[in-house]
C-alpha cells in the first residue's frame, strides 16, 4: 500500500470536511472534481462540482451551524483512481428553528487523481445509519458563533 497516497487522500477528505464546515466555499470545490456526483440521502443528489457548492452554500447560512467528523478510513488505490468509506459522526444546529440534527453514516468516495496530479473528490455519498431532530430549549442561544456579528 502506498502510504503517501492513503495520507495525501486523507488530508483531501479532512479538508473537504474542515471546508465545509467554515463555509470556505471556494476551498471546498477545490477538493471536488468537476464532474463530482454526489448523493447525501435519497433526496440529495448533484451532478457537478457547481451544483454540490450552489446547494451547501444555500443550505448552510450563518445560523446554521455543522459539525462534521469522519473517521476510521478504508481506503484502496488503484492508480489514478481510489475508493474510501468513512464512519461519519455529524451535528447541524438550525437555530433560526431552534432545532439539533444529529446523525451518523458511512461515506463512500471515488478519487481521481487529475492531469495536474491532484487527488479530488469524483464520487461521494452516504446512506444514513440514524438521524435524529431534537428540539433546543426556548433559553438556547449561542454563546459564540464565527459567523455572526456577535449581539449587542
Amino acid at each position: 500500500m502506498d502510504h503517501d497516497t492513503v495520507a495525501e487522500l486523507c488530508r483531501l477528505k479532512y479538508r473537504y470536511l474542515r471546508t465545509l464546515d467554515l463555509k470556505k466555499w471556494d476551498e471546498f470545490a477545490d477538493t471536488l472534481a468537476p464532474d463530482v456526483q454526489a448523493s447525501y440521502g435519497p433526496k440529495l443528489s448533484f451532478d457537478g462540482r457547481e451544483a454540490v457548492v450552489a446547494f451547501m452554500r444555500e443550505s448552510l447560512p450563518a445560523s446554521r451551524i455543522t459539525v462534521h467528523h469522519c473517521h476510521h478510513p478504508e481506503i484502496e488505490i488503484d492508480g489514478a483512481t481510489a475508493t474510501g468509506t468513512w464512519y461519519l459522526d455529524d451535528k447541524v444546529i438550525v437555530s433560526d428553528y431552534g432545532l439539533l440534527i444529529t446523525g451518523a453514516a458511512f461515506y463512500d468516495d471515488v478519487y481521481t487523481r487529475g492531469e495536474d496530479g491532484v487527488w479530488r473528490i469524483s464520487r461521494t455519498g452516504y446512506v444514513r445509519s440514524y438521524e435524529a431532530m431534537h428540539k433546543l430549549p426556548a433559553d438556547w442561544r449561542f454563546t459564540a458563533n464565527r459567523f455572526e456579528e456577535p449581539a449587542r
